[in-house]
């Protein structure tokens, strides 16, 4: 049996149920990814892109079975987090004339992923479910 060197890999996939620390042993997985990737400049925004969208599959997928992608592009990185639940996740709350987020909760950990992402979106899967995704570029192709 052949390994696969992770530094080679062009993704990296996992399909578990999310406990209360799931975040935080993906949070490494990413991170150790992102270093052999050499997309260190997008570890913190990746993190915690990682880090919200598995908030999103405790709080509201019953089971909280979903999978996660990493995927190394050649602008950065690509996050999806799959379940099967079929309600859509809720678009960040708009700001108020004060420039903060209004006082409805729903969408705040979407708001956090809009901000450190270059793109995010969801798109439906048949029969049910979502995927939510984002990615992250790193700032010498992204022109930040």
């Amino acid at each position: 049996m052949q390994l696969i060197d992770p530094a080679s890999a062009s993704s990296y996939r996992m399909s578990f149920t999310v406990g209360e620390h799931s975040p935080r042993h993906l949070r490494r997985i990413t991170r150790a990814y992102l270093h052999l990737w050499s997309l260190e400049e997008v570890v913190d925004a990746a993190e915690l892109a990682v880090t919200e969208l598995l908030a999103n599959v405790v709080r509201h997928v019953p089971d909280r079975r979903c999978a996660l992608l990493l995927l190394r592009l050649d602008r950065g990185v690509r996050i999806e987090v799959s379940d099967h639940w079929v309600r859509m996740p809720r678009h960040p709350a708009p700001l108020d004339r004060s420039g903060e987020p209004a006082l409805d909760e729903g969408g705040r950990g979407l708001m956090l992923v809009e901000a450190v992402a270059d793109r995010w979106g969801v798109v439906p899967l048949p029969p049910g479910g979502k995927t939510v995704w984002c990615e992250c570029d790193t700032r010498r192709l992204a022109g930040r």
